[in-house]
């Protein structure tokens, strides 16, 4: 089945910026999950990472911060479990060494990328905070440009995510 480019649009859209996961985003637009792969991955091939971009609109929309706390959070929960596990569980010594191990090298390497992030994603950031203001101040002081600009937003946030991850334009 053929789908127009509005609905191939609407999925990016789903899975970018409402954060859906990609087979709810391909539900919610009745798109078949096979094909909404096919766009995703046909998309990065052309320079725009739906990914990149997904993690970019989370950084604009709560900042790095909320974000590191977010995954410090995760990992909380997660160390927290093992660790229980541990205690509770039938493991040998050199099991629960090893356990140990791995879970101190993944606490260092969580709390290293909590401290710095992706520099292409924080460019992506800065670039979706600012058309957000952009957003806003149209809505604000020239309302009846709105449709248009939200009618070209979604084609250009595809564009600027190509040239700022691989200058291509």
């Amino acid at each position: 089945m053929a789908y127009s480019e509005e609905k191939r649009l609407a999925v990016r859209r789903s899975f970018v910026y409402d954060k859906k996961s990609l087979q709810h985003a391909a539900a919610l637009h009745e798109v078949n999950y096979q094909t909404a792969r096919a766009w995703k991955k046909k998309s990065n091939h052309d320079g725009d990472n739906w990914d990149k971009a997904r993690a970019a609109s989370r950084m604009a929309g709560g900042g790095v911060g909320e974000m590191s706390a977010e995954v410090l959070e995760d990992f909380a929960r997660l160390f927290q479990t093992t660790i229980k596990d541990l205690k509770y569980g039938e493991y040998t010594a050199i099991q629960k060494a090893e356990v140990l191990s791995r879970l101190s090298d993944a606490y260092a390497k969580t709390m290293k990328a909590a401290g710095g992030s992706n520099p292409e994603i924080s460019t992506l950031a800065v670039a979706m905070e600012t058309i957000k203001e952009l957003a806003t101040f149209i809505r604000k002081n020239s309302p009846e440009d709105l449709e248009r600009f939200v009618s070209i937003l979604d084609p250009f946030s595809q564009h600027i995510n190509r040239v700022l991850t691989n200058g291509k334009s």
